[in-house]
C-alpha cells in the first residue's frame, strides 16, 4: 500500500472513460488539462473496457490506456484502476453463451446491459483471471497506480445448472445432512420434505417460494457466490502487487420511494472483511420536493456512518456526481453550493475522497445525461466544472484531515438477516414493517443533537459504545443474546424494541416464545403484536405528555420492569409500552410500540445527558445545522455544514480555528445558506 499511503491529499476525480473517446484524440488532452484545472487528482479507469482492452479472444491492446496512465502521471495524479469482470465483451457471450445468467424462471440471457454474468461459470472465473492478470502485469510497478477497484457495484443472482449445483453443496457444508435442512426449514409444513439433495432446487416462482429460511439461506448464499467470485478475481492481483490496495463499490437505493439505504441483497457486512478499504456510490436525491434539505442530509448521513462503520476506519466515496442523477422518475439538478456542501458531508463522515461518476459526459445510452465534471458543452465556464473546480481547491486546504478518525459513543445495530425476513415474512403490516427507516428514526435523534453514531453488525463488538439501540431485531441466534447479555450486565445502556428476538438463525419461531434470556435482560414477556392499519393510531402517555402510537403496537407483561410509559386506547389500555429494566450493572428500555420522532427525542433526551453524549463544540444544536467531527492525532477537526436555505447561527463552546482562513472564532458564529465551516480545536 505505498503509494496509498503515502498520498496525503484527500483523492478527488473520479470514472474515466476514455475508451469512449478514442476516436477523439484532441478530447483526450483537453481532459488532461481540464483536470488539471479541476483540481482533479485521481482518475478510475477500466470499469467497462473489457471491449477496448481484449478486442477479440487473446487479442490485447493496452496502448490506449499506457498513454493513460502516463499522462495522470505526468500531472501528479493517480489511477485507480477497475478489473472489467462487471461488462463483458459482445465475442466472450457469443463463444461462451454459459457466462450469460440464467433467471428464476430458467431463461438464459443473452448479451446486453451489464453485470447480468454467471459467478459460478467457469469459464468466465477463467476469462476474467486472464485479463486482470495482464492488467497486474503490465500496471502493477506502475507508479501511478494507486490501488483497484474490483469488477463494479455487484448484484443479482443466477439460477443456472453450475449456480444450482453450488446451491447444494453450499446447503451440505452448512447443514451436513438433508435431514437437518428439513428440520432447519421446517419442510414438514405443506408436506414437502426432501429425500434427496437433487431436489433441492433454488427458490423460484416456477417451484418452492412460500419456504422463509430457504429464501433466508437464498440471500446468503448469493452473498457468499459474490464473495467468491470476488475472491477469485483478485488471486491474480494479490499475487502481482501485494502492497496495492483493492475495494469494491458499495452501493445504496431507494430513491424513488424517498428512502436512502444501503443495497439490500447483499450482506455488506460480510463483505466488507474481503476488502482493505470500504468504497461505495453515493447519490441521495438532494433538492427534492418531498422532504426538508435536513432530512435528505440525515438519510445521505446515516448511510455514510454504516459505511464507516463496517471497517471503523476511513471510507471511499467512489462515484457521486457534482449535479444531477440519471436514473430516477425525476433527475433534479443540484442547487449552487449544494455540491459543496454535499460533498463536504462526505468528508465529515468520514470519507477521504470524493470522487464522480464521471469525468466526462457520455454522448449516448442510457447514462448520457448522468450529471459530470465536464459537460456536453466542453466548457470550463459551466457552473458545475466551477464548484468542482473550488471543492477541489478547499479538499487541498484541509487535506491535514485525511485519515482521521472518528469517536462514537453511541452505536445502532443493522442486520441484513433480519431485514432480509422481514421483507419477506407473513403477517403483520407488510408495507409498514420498514426495519432500516425505522433505524433512521432512531438515527435522527443524533444527528439533530451531533452526536456521532455507528451502524453496526450483530457480529461487531458491542462494549466500546456506552449506549447501544436495536430496535426491531427480528432475527437472533443465541451467540447475539449472549452478547447482548453480556453488554447490558457489564454495565451498558441497551434499547430494543417490537419485532426483537421473534426467531432464531433459520427463521423458525422461537418454541415456547420469547427467549428467557430476552425476558430476563429487559424484565418482560412478550403476549401479542397488534398491527395498525395505516390510518390507524393508538396513543402512550410519558411523562405527563402524550404521543401517537402507530403501525405496531406490543402486548407485553411486566415481570420486573418499571412501567415507563402506557397505553391510552384499545383492548390493552393502560398496559405497559415503555419500559426500563436494570440488569446486572446495565439499563435496558423497550419500546413495545412504533412512535413518530417527537416521542422518541423527548425518551432519549435523559439518556443522551445521563451518559454525557452531548457534542461538547455546539451550545444548541439544531436540525437544519450538522456538525460533526473528526479526530486526527489529538486535533480534534468540526464541520459546521447548513443544510437549510437561511441564515442559521450557532453559538460555539469553544475557541477554535478555521483551518481555511486561520480565523480564530468564540462565541456566535453565522453560517449563510449551504456554507460549511471547518474548524480545529
Amino acid at each position: 500500500m505505498v503509494h496509498f499511503d503515502l498520498e496525503k491529499r484527500f483523492l478527488h476525480g473520479g470514472d474515466y472513460n476514455p475508451d469512449q473517446w478514442l476516436d477523439y484524440p484532441e478530447i483526450l488532452k483537453e481532459d488532461i488539462e481540464m483536470m488539471q484545472e479541476a483540481n482533479v487528482n485521481t482518475v478510475t479507469v477500466g470499469v467497462f473496457s473489457w471491449w477496448a482492452l481484449e478486442t477479440s479472444e487473446g487479442e490485447f491492446t493496452f496502448e490506449w490506456l499506457d498513454r493513460i496512465f502516463d499522462d495522470v502521471h505526468k500531472f501528479g495524479g493517480y489511477v485507480i484502476l477497475a478489473t472489467p469482470s462487471g461488462g463483458r465483451p459482445q465475442w466472450l457471450s457469443q463463444k461462451y453463451p454459459e457466462v450469460n445468467r440464467t433467471n428464476s424462471l430458467g431463461q438464459k440471457h443473452t448479451q446486453g446491459f451489464r453485470h447480468n454474468h454467471c459467478y459460478s461459470s467457469p469459464i468466465y472465473r477463467e476469462k476474467v483471471r486472464i485479463i486482470n492478470q495482464k492488467l497486474a502485469e503490465r500496471y502493477g510497478n506502475h507508479p501511478a497506480l494507486l490501488m483497484w477497484h474490483i469488477s463494479n457495484e455487484y448484484s443479482g443472482e443466477c439460477y443456472c445448472d453450475y449456480c444450482k449445483e453450488n446451491w447444494q453443496q453450499w446447503l451440505k457444508k452448512k447443514y451436513g445432512e438433508l435431514e437437518e435442512v428439513n428440520k432447519a426449514w421446517l419442510m414438514s409444513f405443506w408436506g414437502n420434505k426432501y429425500t434427496d439433495w437433487s431436489q433441492v432446487l433454488p427458490p423460484s416462482p416456477l417451484g418452492e417460494h412460500k419456504v422463509h429460511g430457504m429464501d433466508l439461506d437464498w440471500k446468503r448464499f448469493n452473498t457468499d457466490m459474490t464473495i467468491d467470485f470476488y475472491l477469485n478475481e483478485i488471486k491474480p492481483i494479490r499475487q502481482i502487487t501485494p502492497d496495492v490496495p483493492v475495494t469494491t463499490n458499495f452501493m445504496a437505493e431507494g430513491h424513488d420511494q424517498h428512502d436512502f439505504i444501503p443495497l439490500e441483497g447483499i450482506d455488506y457486512g460480510k463483505f466488507a472483511k474481503y476488502v482493505d478499504i470500504v468504497s461505495w456510490d453515493s447519490y441521495p436525491d438532494w433538492n427534492n420536493n418531498y422532504e426538508s434539505i435536513a432530512e435528505t442530509a440525515m438519510k445521505s448521513a446515516y448511510v455514510h456512518d454504516q459505511y464507516w462503520s463496517l471497517k471503523q476506519k476511513p471510507f471511499l466515496v467512489m462515484e457521486s456526481t457534482p449535479s444531477e442523477v440519471n436514473g430516477h422518475q425525476f433527475n433534479k439538478s443540484k442547487r449552487p453550493g449544494m455540491h459543496m456542501l454535499s460533498s463536504m458531508q462526505q468528508i465529515a463522515h468520514g470519507s477521504d475522497s470524493t470522487l464522480y461518476f464521471q469525468w466526462r459526459q457520455s454522448r449516448g445510452n442510457s447514462e448520457k445525461f448522468h450529471g459530470a465534471v465536464v459537460g456536453h458543452d466542453n466548457s470550463r465556464e459551466n457552473r458545475v466544472f466551477k464548484e468542482v473546480s473550488e471543492y477541489g481547491s478547499r479538499l487541498e486546504k484541509i487535506s491535514e484531515i485525511k485519515g482521521a478518525t472518528k469517536d462514537s459513543k453511541v452505536a445502532i445495530i443493522f442486520d441484513w438477516d433480519s431485514n432480509w425476513a422481514l421483507k419477506r415474512g407473513g403477517g403483520f403490516g407488510r408495507p409498514t414493517r420498514q426495519y432500516p427507516q425505522t433505524l433512521q428514526e432512531h438515527y435522527s435523534v443524533f444527528w439533530e443533537n451531533d452526536i456521532a453514531v455507528d451502524i453496526i453488525t450483530s457480529e461487531q463488538e458491542f462494549d466500546q459504545y456506552d449506549l447501544l439501540i436495536a430496535p426491531m431485531l427480528y432475527l437472533m441466534d443465541g451467540k447475539t443474546i449472549s452478547k447482548l447479555s453480556n453488554y447490558v450486565s457489564s454495565g451498558g445502556t441497551l434499547l430494543s424494541s417490537y419485532f426483537t428476538g421473534i426467531v432464531n438463525e433459520t427463521d423458525l419461531v422461537n418454541i415456547g416464545g420469547w427467549p428467557s434470556e430476552l425476558q430476563a435482560i429487559f424484565g418482560i414477556s412478550l403476549k401479542e403484536l397488534d398491527t395498525l392499519y395505516p390510518d390507524e393510531f393508538n396513543s402512550l402517555k410519558f411523562q405527563g405528555k402524550q404521543y401517537q402510537i402507530k403501525d405496531y403496537s406490543g402486548i407485553i407483561d411486566v415481570t420486573q420492569a418499571e412501567v415507563m410509559g402506557t397505553y391510552q386506547a384499545e383492548f390493552y389500555k393502560n398496559t405497559p409500552a415503555v419500559v426500563k429494566n436494570s440488569f446486572g450493572s446495565g439499563q435496558a428500555y423497550y419500546l413495545a410500540a412504533r412512535t413518530n420522532r417527537d416521542f422518541l427525542k423527548d425518551f432519549y433526551k435523559p439518556i443522551i445527558e445521563k451518559l454525557y453524549l452531548a457534542n461538547s463544540l455546539i451550545n444548541e444544536p439544531k436540525f437544519e445545522v450538522s456538525v460533526q467531527t473528526r479526530i486526527n492525532e489529538g486535533v480534534s477537526y468540526y464541520f459546521l455544514m447548513n443544510f437549510s436555505t437561511d441564515t442559521q447561527e450557532v453559538v460555539l463552546n469553544k475557541t477554535v480555528v478555521d483551518i481555511e482562513s486561520s480565523e480564530t472564532i468564540e462565541g456566535k458564529i453565522l453560517l449563510n445558506p449551504y456554507e460549511v465551516r471547518v474548524l480545529k480545536e
